[in-house]
């Protein structure tokens, strides 16, 4: 037993020591440094998570941040995955799935994605209580997923592809704008029809 803890001990150490890191530990450098988060369930476990995750990645969450992060939308979908010979659901598969944005400057949506994770839980007919438990930590454990996918998403965005893209939003906007603004100038300039005055028959 000490031989095999002295292995574990050292195998750490020499990993460490080569900079690798287990899933889910240290620091990720974000080129962002302020963000505002925002979903739908804005007291939901997810967006609490998330934004405690990048508080303490460096990045300071706050309403009114130059970049809106928005939750858009986060489902679940549950599918039986195998069956018993009784032809009863041995197994279930669930797929959970985020959908997100990146909104600046007059709420334009300049990058929008989404992330996935699915896992696998035993339904036992007779001990529903236990399949129950075993599906609420499996959805932890795959929103934890999630978060993590979403940070390295976000840890790849820089401020500078974010000016890029808000410019060619505002471009788009303002040709949007001009070509609307034409199209009335010109409905404007069009003669009016006059109204057609049908002559009065007197009995």
């Amino acid at each position: 037993m000490i031989k095999r803890n002295l292995l574990v001990i050292g195998l750490a150490t020499l990993l460490s020591a080569c900079g690798f890191q287990l899933r889910g530990t240290g620091d990720i450098q974000f080129a962002l440094k302020e963000l505002d988060v925002s979903a739908r369930n804005e007291y939901g476990d997810t967006v609490k998570e998330l934004t405690q995750s990048l508080n303490s990645n460096g990045v300071r969450v706050y309403p009114g941040a130059p970049y809106h992060l928005v939750l858009a939308s986060e489902q679940e979908n549950r599918r039986a995955a195998t069956f018993t010979s009784a032809a009863r659901t041995a197994e279930y598969e669930l797929t959970k799935t985020i959908e997100y944005e990146i909104r600046g400057s007059k709420n334009a949506v300049l990058l929008n994605d989404k992330v996935e994770a699915n896992g696998f839980y035993n339904q036992d007919g007779n001990n529903l209580i236990g399949g129950d438990q075993e599906a609420e930590q499996l959805r932890k454990e795959m929103r934890r997923e999630l978060i993590q996918q979403l940070l390295q998403n976000i840890r790849q965005i820089t401020p500078e592809k974010l000016d890029e893209l808000q410019s060619i939003a505002d471009a788009k906007a303002q040709a949007e704008a001009e070509a609307l603004e034409a199209a009335r100038q010109r409905e404007a300039a069009e003669p009016q029809a006059s109204p057609i005055t049908l002559p009065v028959q007197i009995q």
